[in-house]
């Protein structure tokens, strides 16, 4: 009877210290057992470049050992608070985000800080001054849009009107544009007489350039901030009647662009490496609740794509 009541005590002892880390957990794993769960909101998963990032980020999950929910907001930024607010109740270990708003999220941001939950943000920063975030990883969008710029500049000659698609309530778009237009003001002969919110979208862009092409007939290039952007605006160019004489730099690269750009119909476009930037913020997110050091921010470099590399495709 004694020895049963020593063997039970020893029993009892070995399954406390195994649930102490004495069973050596993978590097997904806390100690009792269970993988880390980390919730991610993207800004869409419609979009090519997010399908792009959204694998990046799976394949890194899956090499570091983590479990993954990945819901969007679809440019929606109250239904992306939703997906947050749903995250901390589910207990989530850490979160990443590609803000929809880069500072109506920032609510949603400091509810997370305060629930300890360490936050991750991939493509698109947050611009609350208030909210925490560990650690941004994103494409160099300033660098991007002086290549946008350049592109322009030298399509035209050095001289001509130019316009903006823009989508500022966006930090990535604001950090294009910024690049974009600080690359303009070495090009003086460049005028930029309009810059009208195309939301990202190609139904709102095609809109918004109807009226930049009614507003400036004599209107020589178009900045799309994305695809869907420039494809918006080169149906309104086809519509007008003006193929050819409207030159048009997009931004991502999307198979549908890439068509364009080797038809003639679009310049250049901006090419990033989404699946890159969603594998380093997983590693990132790894390291940190590993109790590495990580980056405040990790920017990936950008390149134009041209005809010639359309051709080349």
């Amino acid at each position: 009877m004694r020895r049963n009541v020593r063997l039970a005590a020893l029993g009892a002892l070995l399954a406390l210290l195994a649930s102490c880390g004495g069973g050596g957990e993978g590097p997904g794993e806390p100690a009792s057992g269970r993988k880390i769960t980390v919730g991610v909101s993207l800004l869409t998963r419609t979009h090519p470049f997010y399908q792009d990032l959204e694998a990046g980020l799976r394949a890194a999950a899956a090499r570091r050992g983590l479990d993954l929910v990945v819901q969007a907001g679809e440019f929606d930024v109250a239904r992306q608070k939703d997906q947050i607010e749903s995250f901390l109740v589910r207990g989530v270990t850490a979160i990443v985000v590609a803000p929809c708003d880069s500072k109506s999220i920032g609510t949603s941001i400091v509810a997370a800080n305060r629930a300890g939950i360490p936050v991750f943000t991939t493509d698109i920063a947050v611009l609350a001054p208030e909210a925490r975030i560990v650690s941004h990883i994103a494409s160099d969008n300033v660098e991007g849009g002086r290549l946008a710029a350049r592109a322009l500049a030298e399509a035209l000659g050095g001289k001509g009107k130019i316009a903006i698609l823009d989508h500022p309530e966006v930090e990535s778009v604001i950090q294009r544009v910024s690049g974009f237009e600080e690359e303009l003001a070495s090009h003086p002969g460049v005028l930029l007489v309009a810059k009208l919110p195309g939301r990202g979208m190609k139904d709102a862009a095609f809109r918004a350039a109807e009226d930049l092409l009614q507003a400036h007939p004599d209107l020589d290039g178009i900045f799309g901030i994305n695809d869907d952007s420039a494809l918006g605006a080169l149906a309104a160019v086809e519509k007008a009647g003006r193929s050819g004489r409207v030159a048009i730099v997009g931004f991502d690269a999307t198979p549908e662009a890439r068509r364009a750009i080797l038809d003639g119909k679009i310049l250049a476009d901006v090419v990033q490496l989404p699946r890159r930037i969603g594998e380093e913020t997983i590693d990132a997110v790894a390291d940190h609740l590993a109790g590495k050091p990580v980056t405040p921010r990790t920017l990936i470099p950008c390149k134009l794509f041209t005809r010639a590399d359309a051709a080349a495709d």
